[in-house]
């Protein structure tokens, strides 16, 4: 089985709920990680917005994760330091943890979560950007997996 990424709260490709928006409660949704390869010692998250009008906005960084993670529940709490030792990074507000979806009023975006499965953990300060997590992974990374939602306002 490869390894996977998703949510109970929408499938692939379909508008996210507005609970997990600016437009809501701005809560982190619930991930489902499937399929980790063997010798899977950490996972990485990122989940950014590559239809921006400034270019690609990172909506939550998480690294370090257990390799045997199964996902993560509703509402991860926005702390550099989770209780199980993953770590979060900035986000394009350079606020630690997950911010939702905010776009401009127009065509929806799309909003992507990226979990790579690494080698290794980074064992890294957090605060890291997704694009110090992306440039870490490179050489650890064994697998990657992506799962997409929709949002936008009219």
């Amino acid at each position: 089985m490869a390894l996977r990424v998703s949510s109970p709260a929408w499938k692939h490709g379909e508008r996210i709920p507005t609970r997990y928006t600016d437009d809501g409660e701005d809560l982190s949704p619930p991930l489902v990680f499937e399929g980790a390869p063997p010798g899977t010692a950490a996972l990485a998250l990122i989940c950014d917005d590559p239809d921006a009008p400034g270019g690609t906005w990172v909506h939550w960084v998480l690294y370090d994760l257990p390799g045997t993670a199964a996902g993560l529940a509703e509402g991860v709490p926005t702390e550099p330091r989770l209780p199980d030792g993953s770590l979060q990074g900035r986000n394009g507000w350079s606020r630690i943890g997950y911010g939702g979806p905010s776009p401009p009023r127009g065509k929806p975006h799309r909003y992507f979560f990226r979990l790579y499965a690494l080698r290794e953990p980074l064992r890294a300060r957090p605060g890291l950007s997704a694009a110090e997590i992306e440039r870490a992974a490179r050489g650890r990374a064994i697998e990657s997996a992506s799962f997409m939602g929709t949002y936008g306002r009219t």
